[in-house]
């Protein structure tokens, strides 16, 4: 658990946080992973799609790392009456679970990530979510590999406007990123 924090702690926090509300629609992030010792190695964008399929929340994320890199994954998420989420995603090992209340969200759950040469890691994710005023989502996760940290992901979540509005810039590819390939150490 990160810094010992729990989803109730934050139940009288508004604006309330439902996935479903936020999510369905398109939505950019912009993200960087740091290491444990605070180096940022890697920065990108997501555009997240979000439709609902019967009582199924799907998110299509679709990630472009600043090195030039993409990545796809989708996940499949469904509620409870009592505001436990369960979802799945290619690369998750069995099944994500997680809690909203208030503002915040927080899951947890074992992906295997792909570290190029190194091969693929199984690790542990602790991710919360806090959506605030004006609809902008922050999600900082914590990243463990056998009970350890080893990074860190922060993320933040903005809705896209409508069609007739400026869609969101596209990230920045140029000499003042300073971007290395993820190196776990």
């Amino acid at each position: 658990m990160a810094g010992g924090m729990k989803v109730r702690d934050f139940r009288e926090m508004r604006p309330i946080f439902r996935l479903e509300d936020f999510f369905v629609g398109r939505t950019s992030a912009w993200g960087l992973f740091e290491d444990r010792f605070g180096a940022v190695r890697r920065q990108f964008r997501v555009v997240v799609t979000g439709s609902m399929e019967g009582e199924t929340l799907v998110l299509d994320e679709d990630f472009n790392y600043a090195d030039g890199e993409t990545e796809r994954r989708v996940w499949r998420l469904h509620r409870s009456a009592d505001g436990w989420y369960e979802g799945h995603a290619e690369g998750v090992v069995g099944v994500a679970r997680g809690q909203a209340m208030g503002n915040a969200f927080n899951w947890k759950y074992v992906f295997d990530l792909n570290v190029g040469e190194r091969g693929v890691w199984r690790v542990s994710f602790d991710d919360w979510m806090f959506l605030q005023p004006d609809g902008v989502l922050i999600n900082r996760a914590w990243v463990r590999r056998w009970g350890i940290k080893i990074g860190s992901v922060t993320l933040f979540f903005r809705k896209e406007k409508s069609s007739n509005e400026s869609p969101a810039p596209e990230p920045q590819r140029g000499a003042h990123l300073a971007v290395v390939p993820l190196r776990v150490s």
